[in-house]
């Protein structure tokens, strides 16, 4: 059941699920396009850097059509469009290797849908000004990817890696890249000094993987990174040793049966923590566990709880839902009821749980008065 006590709701999530396109003449757009090959987080895309969709170009335009106005070189394999003249579509095309001669402009490299499964140790030297390299979908292997492989792209910002055979977290990568993007692969462990250069890498995506603790130093040298997804791994216990800069942590679907206490204040910014779909009880969750007076989201939904756990009163977005809440217990959301005193939460989901509506208590009203929507 929906009670709506706001007609007015923003969702909180960051995670939306649209391309964003800035357009240059008609200002910012928003795409109708499901980001399906990018690891699930949106690519912000701007037309001002002339920077170039992400969308195949297979079966929308006449490739001859490209090579008739366009007197630039390009390999046979690839499209080259005219409107965007560093980017180079390589993409679905059965490749089992990469185009012999990278043209020298490229800057936008799309390989996603292939065959690969390596590169030759020289395979970018014609391309040191690329800074998007999109490699999902491939058969990628991590005895096949050169140490030195990217050590001469200083431009490098974006490089996409979800989907393919990886068992390793690929070496090498240039001090300026951005977002690494490694879902859906096989990667057991982080080896040692992998990110210990990467101090402008804001995204890691990591979800669908092997991973099942992660050390002392595995996150090393991660200085800015913001999101953090390690949702669909093989974690029993909450992950200690993450970068305290992370303000989005993901860990959906894995195997955790608990949260300690105090181990989110290594998380200071941590703003969306979500644990959906995890194996999380009551005598696995220590009081004050999510004490934590940045957080803005918490997601629990898909777990075994049977009573609400403390949050702080600060919270704006509770997700609940399908766990085996019996009582609302107000005191998990407020300390205490006051003019002053009460929850910031805008949402709450509790549908799927066995609460009634006619079992609230009388004074939740009071201590919920900013709510927007409760779903019981």
């Amino acid at each position: 059941m929906l009670i709506s006590l706001d007609r007015h709701v923003a969702y909180s999530s960051p995670l939306l699920v649209l391309v964003l396109v800035l357009s240059a003449m008609h200002g910012p757009v928003w795409g109708s396009t499901l980001d399906v090959d990018y690891g699930g987080v949106p690519l912000w895309i701007n037309r001002f850097l002339g920077e170039p969709s992400v969308l195949s170009l297979r079966g929308r335009m006449d490739p001859s059509w490209f090579r008739a106005v366009n007197t630039q070189s390009c390999p046979s394999e690839c499209e080259c469009p005219v409107q965007w003249p560093t980017a180079l579509y390589c993409d679905h095309r059965a490749l089992g290797e990469l185009p012999a001669e990278l043209p020298a402009r490229t800057q936008y490299l799309f390989l996603q849908g292939n065959q690969l499964t390596g590169f030759r140790p020289d395979a970018f030297a014609n391309a040191t000004g690329l800074r998007w390299l999109f490699l999902d979908r491939n058969q990628l292997l991590s005895g096949r990817l050169d140490a030195g492989l990217f050590s001469g792209l200083t431009r490098l910002v974006n490089v996409f890696m979800n989907n393919n055979n990886l068992t390793e977290v690929p070496m090498g990568l240039p001090a300026g890249v951005r977002q690494l993007r490694l879902a859906y692969n096989h990667i057991e462990k982080i080896p040692p000094g992998t990110f210990e250069n990467l101090r402008n890498l804001t995204t890691l995506l990591l979800q669908g993987n092997r991973l099942k603790v992660v050390g002392e130093s595995d996150f090393k040298g991660l200085s800015s990174l913001s999101l953090l997804d390690l949702s669909g791994n093989l974690f029993e216990t909450f992950p200690r040793h993450l970068p305290p800069s992370v303000s989005q942590l993901y860990l959906s679907n894995n195997s955790l049966v608990g949260v300690e206490g105090g181990i989110l204040q290594g998380l200071p910014g941590l703003r969306y923590l979500r644990l959906g779909r995890n194996i999380l009880r009551d005598g696995g969750m220590e009081p004050g566990a999510f004490n934590l007076s940045s957080l803005v989201e918490l997601e629990l939904s898909y777990n075994q709880l049977t009573r609400i756990p403390v949050v702080p009163t600060t919270l704006q977005y509770l997700y609940l839902e399908a766990n085996q809440i019996s009582v609302f217990n107000v005191s998990s959301l407020c300390r205490e009821v006051s003019i002053t005193a009460y929850s910031r939460i805008k949402i709450l989901r509790l549908d799927g749980n066995k609460l009634r509506p006619h079992e609230l208590p009388a004074d939740w009203a009071m201590c919920l008065r900013v709510l927007h929507h409760i779903y019981i």
